[in-house]
């Protein structure tokens, strides 16, 4: 297997100078009879059919899935090889799939592969009429063998899922399947979609796909039924293309769009109900995110979407027409924001305001779905958070993020341009932008009000170097922190610098004098440190105390995180835990300090980031909670808007059950959200974005 991992590593030098993967397509297919050996030493035979799938994440290209299909007396065996750079880190997954002549499973196994060995990540077979599943760092489970089944996980290969397919129509079209190790998996098709292909005309069938990845994957076939494209999300969006439609790519992504936009048209529909002109919030207590106090048993009086009167129930006079909601018992507070989102589905939609969350930055997306998810909500009328945009560019090469680069000052002129044209409030930095080209950036985005906030580029080398480039804001406490050392790199410095360096009190202040002089904004994203730290084979649930209730298509990929050992597991505690202690001192400084998630475990992250803030940042839950609510609002422009429970503004709110300013985890208590004019209960958008609901 070592042989395996040697050889994908060898992808480095397969790359291209402008981050373009010329091709190792040759390379994956050269492997599959290494590693069909391995597992089974029969001899390929040489009638056998070959292919390839191109893999991109957010439009550019990253990496390839070479698989082969023969037929082994009675059996088709399908075997997998997918090699990915992206960007810059090597992986590989390699699959066997083994099913009889009326196309049932009887084996498939997955294996991840490293460079020490691999690990067998799922494993299922049938054995004495029994279906034996077994998943990594999960008990083992034998079941009775069902009518209709498949394997399917969420990272499940193309070549995989081309067989899901070839037996869904082998069976009839059922409505549902079931899949191990765990759910049901619904295939419908929904339209068609014309391409070029070889000078002629081909139209392929688009079908939506619900219970591989969280939410639906939009997927094509041709008039063969044979799998040609996959468009999915999961937190990050990827497209899967079969070699030789890859011309096809903006099709794909505009069809994926389309489907994205149903669901979020049918959770509209479901869920929405637009208030009357005047509601009446009753018999609550307030958090108005002005003052560290509550105040006990008011009323907020909204017309349409504005709050008009805030007092006690016998000083607001409340229209005979005017709804009224008793929230008796209960805590409003302003709605809260996430400032480092990446809503690449429209599942989010429901989530975040089950969750709480009114308003989200968006630090990063495909663009095409970005925009238009943004204008549904915010021109349309469909339900969700508000979205402001955060446009993500880098440079070139092998490390870049995304399809939208500048390598050179022009190029990111032109971004620049492009960005702002389709309404986006910020540019977001990567790492491999080359100085100079920072530079201009920043200067072309502030002369047309746009901020430009990210990452510390790696050839810039710290954040005092980006502060005076043009940068505002950060993210990523490991990358702005280079600030206490402004001669050094972070390269330099390596990232746990907090463990290694000595960080004096004196460092400490000028960093603060330093970003107070620039009005730098800081968004730390420690909730994924806490994550990360989790030593191996323990469940993301001892740090995360919801993560059980997100979709279980997310939940089987986050619960068992790759972990580290505990030794270095309590080096990145210590470190993290003093990045705190200094971050409370900024808070306190008067550094705008904002919370976000980047989507670690979706919702619910926001509340680890916040509670980590005043468990280790030393900030009250007051504080913590204006993280969330008006310094996010006051950074990006709009504290006159939203942001605080007063006359005027937006009626933002969400209502708890339990107040957070006694205890900071009762910020886990929501139980319904107003925002755009409407009034949404918690539960059903917990279900409707595939969640449970809370207890």
């Amino acid at each position: 297997m070592n042989e395996i991992y040697t050889t994908l590593i060898s992808l480095r030098n397969r790359i291209g100078r402008k981050g373009q993967i010329i091709s190792f397509g040759c390379l994956l297919i050269g492997l599959i009879p290494m590693f069909y050996t391995i597992w089974n030493p029969v001899e390929l035979k040489t009638d056998e059919e070959e292919g390839t799938f191109l893999i991109y994440r957010r439009q550019s290209l990253i990496g390839e899935e070479s698989f082969s299909i023969s037929k082994q007396g009675n059996e088709t065996v399908v075997w997998s090889l997918q090699g990915e750079n992206e960007r810059g880190r090597i992986s590989g997954i390699q699959a066997i799939l083994r099913l009889n002549e009326d196309l049932t499973p009887v084996f498939y196994e997955n294996k991840r592969i490293s460079n020490s060995d691999t690990v067998t990540q799922l494993k299922i077979f049938s054995k004495d009429q029994l279906l034996s599943v077994q998943e990594i760092n999960q008990q083992e489970l034998n079941t009775q063998i069902p009518e209709l089944f498949f394997p399917v996980h969420s990272n499940i290969p193309a070549a995989i899922e081309l067989m899901l397919y070839q037996y869904y129509f082998e069976k009839g079209k059922p409505k549902n399947i079931k899949t191990f190790p765990r759910g049901e998996v619904n295939i419908r098709q929904s339209g068609t979609d014309s391409i070029q292909l070889d000078g002629k005309m081909e139209i392929l069938k688009r079908f939506v796909v619900e219970g591989i990845n969280w939410g639906g994957r939009t997927v094509w076939l041709n008039q063969s039924n044979e799998l040609v494209a996959i468009v999915k999300a999961n937190t990050q969006i990827r497209e899967v293309i079969r070699k030789g439609y890859e011309h096809a790519l903006p099709v794909f992504v505009k069809g994926n769009i389309k489907e994205q936009m149903a669901a979020l048209k049918q959770y509209t529909i479901s869920n929405k109900s637009e208030l009357p002109k005047y509601t009446a919030l009753v018999g609550g207590d307030l958090v108005d995110g002005l003052k560290d106090t509550t105040m006990r048993n008011m009323t907020i009086l909204i017309e349409k979407d504005k709050i008009a009167q805030i007092g006690k129930q016998s000083d607001v006079e409340i229209p005979k027409e005017a709804r009224i909601i008793d929230v008796t018992g209960k805590t409003l507070i302003p709605g809260l924001w996430d400032m480092h989102a990446h809503s690449n589905q429209v599942q989010w939609a429901p989530a975040y305001l089950a969750g709480g969350i009114t308003t989200i930055r968006d630090n990063g997306n495909e663009l095409e779905f970005a925009t238009t998810f943004r204008d549904e909500i915010q021109k349309n009328g469909a339900l969700g958070p508000d979205i402001l945009l955060a446009g993500m560019v880098d440079g070139a090469g092998i490390k870049g993020n995304g399809i939208i680069r500048a390598r050179s000052v022009q190029e990111g002129l032109e971004v620049v341009d492009k960005y702002y044209k389709n309404g986006y409030h910020q540019i977001k930095i990567y790492n491999s932008i080359e100085p100079e080209i920072l530079e201009a950036i920043c200067t072309a985005a502030h002369k047309l009000g746009l901020t430009v906030t990210g990452h510390v580029p790696l050839k810039v080398g710290n954040a005092v170097t980006a502060v005076k480039m043009g940068m505002d804001q950060f993210s990523h406490s490991g990358l702005f922190l280079s600030v206490l050392f402004p001669n050094e790199t972070i390269d330099d410095i390596g990232r746990d610098f907090m463990n290694n360096m000595e960080v004096s009190q004196e460092k400490i202040d000028s960093s603060i004098d330093f970003f107070l002089r620039h009005k730098t904004v800081l968004d730390p994203t420690i909730g994924l440190k806490v994550i990360r730290a989790i030593p191996k084979g323990k469940a993301i649930e001892t740090v995360e105390p919801d993560a059980h209730r997100i979709a279980y298509e997310l939940w089987e990929g986050k619960r068992f995180r790759t972990g580290l050992t505990l030794k270095r597991s309590e080096e990145a505690k210590r470190g993290y835990t003093k990045e705190m202690a200094i971050i409370g001192q900024y808070y306190r400084a008067g550094i705008p300090i904002v919370a976000g998630t980047d989507n670690v475990v979706p919702v619910f992250s926001l509340y680890l980031e916040m509670e980590t803030y005043h468990k280790l940042g030393d900030l009250s839950p007051f504080e913590a909670l204006r993280t969330a609510t008006i310094i996010p609002a006051t950074v990006m422009g709009l504290n006159d808007v939203t942001g605080t429970l007063e006359i005027g503004k937006e009626a933002d709110i969400a209502i708890l059950d339990q107040n957070p300013l006694t205890n900071i985890e009762n910020i886990r208590t929501v139980s319904a959200v107003l925002t755009n004019g409407n009034y949404f209960e918690s539960n059903p958008l917990w279900i409707e974005a595939d969640f449970k609901p809370k207890d």
